[in-house]
């Protein structure tokens, strides 16, 4: 059985969101395929949204944030063994090095991060700039008498 479909009909109607079409793409694939540390992607209003890892054990030092090209990228080094030597009996808080990465829209923003009660916290917000934002264009350099034309010419 074939799972597979086409988005070619999604997108023979438009431009320019080539981003977009390989989101879902990596998506389908499930290229990251990493499930740790747990997380939520949380939406607190119409353009600001929380993503928020559970970094149990972990400190501010332990922890690297960068945003390049669009993209989130949280990583964890190895935790470095403490000098006193431990058993451990059962060890369910795992230590191993994680690198989690996440692909944000244009115009969203990461506003900044905190660390508390082993809860990785960091805040986003969608800034659309003013020419980024709708605009009506007049045909002809008709425009109706209570709106202002936006191109003339």
């Amino acid at each position: 059985m074939n799972t597979a479909f086409s988005l070619a009909p999604l997108f023979r109607h438009s431009v320019g969101f080539d981003r977009f079409n390989d989101l879902f793409e990596s998506a389908l694939r499930n290229e990251s395929g990493s499930t740790y540390p747990p997380y939520n992607v949380e939406k607190h209003g119409d353009d600001h949204y929380r993503i928020v890892i559970a970094a149990a054990g972990l400190a501010e030092n332990d922890l690297e944030l960068e945003v390049e090209r669009g993209v989130l990228t949280v990583k964890s080094g190895r935790r470095e063994k403490s000098a006193e030597s431990v058993t451990y009996l059962h060890q369910g808080i795992a230590q191993r090095a994680f690198k989690l990465s996440f692909r944000l829209a244009d115009h969203i923003e990461v506003k900044g991060a905190s660390l508390k009660s082993g809860l990785l916290n960091i805040d986003l917000v969608r800034e659309v700039p003013e020419e980024a934002k709708p605009k009506r264009i007049a045909i002809n350099g008709q425009v109706r008498a209570d709106e202002k034309p936006v191109l003339e010419g």
